[in-house]
């Protein structure tokens, strides 16, 4: 399957549920995904819809995330585009859901729906459009724009993402759970020589640390956008961590004897990951986390859970 797919409990997302409760709106993402990114005024006319209409609808699936957009120069000053986020939103209780991804459920998480954080500086966050409320200044984490984070930064602490526990669904214990992202160390400027222990829990049990050599400024990312500084972090390393009835393992390399039994993910609705630096860490050289629109993979976070 190609695409973000976004898999939601209706409980715990009650502010997506309703903004998929309007034919209007719902029309809007058919456009957007059959006929691409469009501005406001484009879908206004595409839908038969006065503009003030489109603008206040836009607005509600941009706030639930179901949407995001871009400034883009016009004729006269700028114009606000819309892209749809998601290729696919699977409700969790959905049988059919279970038996059409079968083998294996793949879930990505936007980078800026993180649901805890606490991080010290230095920090900050950026779009693909430019930095997100203000740099090294932790509070800026609670900033509503952080939907659209593209790259992430911290010195030492933890962000938190909360994924739908869909092994429920199946009633079937997983063979395997695996996350992906890119990551990095932080230091002002670049070091390829940076070490940083990076650490990841699932449902508050501890998984492993991976050592992250260095923060990789040597060339602009893949995807790392040109107003970007080259001064600063460009890309990092691709890594998977593998937890399953063995233990915990990044890149095939195990890392801890925690296995699928010590999460205990039949006693749970979500899987919540918690990845940073500790500030007790050997190496406490901070943390980068890229997603969509940075570094060299054009991901956010993934997780995989296999059946």
């Amino acid at each position: 399957m190609t695409g973000k797919v976004l898999v939601i409990d209706p409980i715990e997302r009650q502010d997506l549920i309703k903004g998929l409760a309007s034919d209007v709106r719902v029309m809007m993402l058919k456009l957007l995904r059959s006929s691409g990114p469009k501005n406001v005024n484009e879908i206004a006319e595409e839908l038969s819809l006065p503009q003030s209409t489109a603008s206040i609808n836009l607005k509600v699936l941009e706030d639930c995330g179901l949407i995001y957009t871009e400034g883009q120069r016009a004729k006269k000053g700028s114009q606000k585009v819309c892209y749809s986020a998601f290729q696919e939103i699977l409700i969790s209780f959905s049988e059919p859901v279970v038996d059409r991804l079968a083998d294996a459920i793949e879930v990505s998480m936007p980078l800026g729906l993180y649901t805890q954080f606490e991080v010290t500086g230095p920090c900050g966050m950026c779009s693909k459009d430019g930095v997100i409320g203000l740099l090294d200044v932790p509070d800026t984490f609670l900033d509503p724009d952080r939907m659209k984070a593209g790259l992430l930064w911290f010195n030492t602490g933890f962000v938190e993402y909360q994924f739908p526990n869909n092994t429920l669904l199946k009633k079937a214990k997983p063979k395997a759970i695996e996350f992906s992202m890119e990551l990095s160390s932080e230091v002002p400027g670049t070091s390829a020589n940076w070490p940083s222990d990076i650490f990841l829990q699932v449902n508050g049990i501890e998984i492993g640390t991976w050592t992250s050599p260095g923060d990789y400024g040597d060339k602009r990312g893949t995807f790392t956008p040109d107003w970007w500084k080259l001064a600063g972090s460009q890309y990092g390393k691709l890594k998977n961590w593998r937890i399953n009835e063995q233990g915990s393992f990044v890149d095939g390399v195990k890392i801890s004897n925690t296995n699928l039994d010590d999460l205990d993910l039949d006693k749970h609705r979500s899987i919540r990951l918690r990845v940073g630096v500790k500030d007790a860490a050997e190496h406490p050289g901070g943390i980068n986390i890229f997603g969509s629109g940075f570094g060299n993979y054009d991901q956010d976070i993934v997780l995989r859970i296999q059946i």
